[in-house]
């Protein structure tokens, strides 16, 4: 693993990758779907962001996640978890794409201290190198449960539980569009600016299956109309959540993103779309720069995260924001109790710090949300008791 990169390293890699792009716009005709960029630019092998051996999460990465801020947020999961596993008698915790390995440990130290320990704790993680970083902080921090960890590459099946996805869905590549002078949908494409030696972009008939009709239906519910309007759709959203819902016997899937419903998602004060990428700490909207050095996501629809999902044969359990969701989590209970057992100030502080950034809606309270799917489970969820935000969808 790589824990710093050189200004030339870094340009050799943004070289390397920017060839291989290169490659691709060719094969495209010179015009590539910005879906296929995306996901070559987040998981090229050997290149792309989320496999290449950089840090990511925490202090010296490019972000940080709620794990990371606080252990609060995993107690408050973990009590979550520990209902659905009374009701269905037992069953294994999933999680997609476990980051630094700090949730899966948390998860697992306050489930064993509940004693509701999952049967397994499965990881679907495709980076080799933050599959790397998972199993050093599990084995630092829970030694005793290493054995419940096991990675797949692939979904499970039958599965009886708790899945959980924390900001994975906004890491999904998305196709671009905008809609031109006449008020018609066009793709948003990549290509290679020969005069500046760039990647820029270009607009043209949509190509991408599905993606003009995905518009269209927009359109027909009176959003994306302006001309000049862009924005992102995900069009992965559908197969996935299909194949989520093949994987489930019984089961509560808890989605938590940085997003919106439709409405919200496709304001025409959010005209040019919510496309962001991050490099140590710093967001910016280019997502040409630094290739396979910084971080590109699209903040989520959750109507469209619902709509999949009850298409696919769930049950949608509850939406809220996040602060609402750990507040029904036992939230105020879980930060009381830490800070009584806490003797040093600093301490102390630490932890009122991290409940607030957790909760507080100009930070992650309303920023975030958490939606849940249910399949074979029909129990009411505490997470979403304070205050569901269904409706909204």
């Amino acid at each position: 693993m790589v824990d710093q990169v050189s200004d030339s390293q870094a340009l050799a890699h943004h070289q390397s990758l920017l060839a291989l792009i290169r490659q691709r716009i060719d094969a495209a005709e010179g015009a590539l779907s910005f879906d296929s960029f995306m996901e070559l630019a987040l998981y090229a092998p050997g290149l792309g962001y989320y496999v290449a051996g950089l840090p990511k999460l925490g202090p010296t990465g490019d972000f940080v996640t709620a794990p990371e801020i606080s252990p609060l947020f995993a107690g408050c999961l973990a009590a979550q978890c520990s209902d659905v596993f009374t009701a269905l008698g037992g069953g294994d915790l999933l999680e997609f794409g476990a980051g630094s390995g700090v949730l899966a440990a948390d998860l697992l130290a306050e489930l064993a201290r509940q004693q509701r320990l999952p049967g397994q704790y499965l990881i679907l993680e495709p980076s080799p190198d933050l599959q790397a970083r998972q199993r050093a902080t599990l084995a630092a921090r829970v030694p005793g449960q290493a054995h419940r960890v096991r990675w797949l590459t692939a979904l499970p099946s039958h599965f009886q539980g708790v899945v959980i996805a924390n900001e994975v869905l906004d890491a999904m590549p998305v196709h671009r569009f905008c809609i031109d002078s006449q008020g018609a949908p066009e793709e948003v494409f990549v290509s290679f600016d020969e005069q500046d030696q760039a990647l820029t972009e270009v607009t043209g008939p949509a190509r991408s299956l599905g993606l003009q009709q995905a518009v269209l239906l927009l359109q027909s519910r009176g959003l994306a109309l302006e001309p000049g309007y862009c924005s992102e759709i995900n069009l992965r959203l559908a197969p996935w959540m299909r194949a989520l819902a093949r994987a489930m016997d019984r089961a509560l899937v808890l989605l938590i993103d940085y997003g919106y419903p439709r409405k919200e998602y496709y304001h025409r004060q959010r005209g040019a779309g919510t496309l962001i990428s991050h490099h140590q700490h710093r967001a910016n909207t280019d997502p040409f720069q630094r290739l396979g050095l910084q971080d590109i996501s699209a903040h989520v629809d959750f109507s469209a995260v619902a709509d999949a999902g009850r298409a696919a044969g769930f049950d949608l359990a509850g939406y809220t924001n996040q602060a609402n969701f750990l507040i029904g989590c036992g939230l105020d209970q879980r930060m009381m109790e830490a800070l009584a057992a806490a003797a040093d100030p600093a301490l102390q502080m630490r932890i009122s710090a991290g409940a607030r950034q957790l909760v507080l809606p100009a930070a992650m309270g309303e920023r975030f949300q958490v939606l849940g799917l249910a399949r074979g489970f029909n129990h009411p969820c505490r997470g979403f008791a304070v205050r569901d935000l269904r409706g909204r969808l």
